[in-house]
């Protein structure tokens, strides 16, 4: 049986409490193992917050959707903007053994994701960017 949610919301901070509640909401009802949740509820975060801090046109808020998809034991969650393209699996991969006064300041979070998943990817369609995320719960 396949069990599919959407929300969406403005690329505000203040909406990531929403988000957070929409991700729980779904958790509980599906049953869902809650040693799991906590990986998915950092993902969220971790994209959401990138978006709002770097997503945002000149006087623009994206709008944020996100999407839930259970089919059997396999969850996907996507995150669609419409902001500017913008592919996190370009960067490179943070180097975690360089000492930490070499480390550049940011990737760490999408490497964290990476980790967390099973499978990620990213696409552009129609004028949106689209991570998805993938994990065998």
């Amino acid at each position: 049986m396949t069990k599919r949610r959407t929300a969406a919301v403005p690329a505000e901070a203040t909406q990531l409490a929403v988000l957070t509640q929409f991700l729980r909401d779904f958790w509980a009802e599906e049953r869902l193992p809650p040693e799991h949740a906590f990986g998915f509820e950092l993902a969220l975060e971790e994209i959401f917050v990138n978006v709002v801090t770097h997503g945002a046109l000149q006087g623009k808020v994206p709008e944020v959707e996100v999407t839930l998809l259970l089919c059997d034991r396999d969850l996907s969650m996507t995150l669609e903007d419409d902001g500017p393209r913008f592919d996190p699996l370009s960067r490179p991969s943070p180097d975690v053994t360089a000492e930490l006064s070499e480390r550049p300041v940011g990737g760490l979070g999408i490497f964290l994701v990476r980790q967390l998943m099973d499978a990620v990817s990213y696409e552009r369609v129609a004028a949106r960017n689209r991570l998805m995320m993938n994990k065998r719960v």
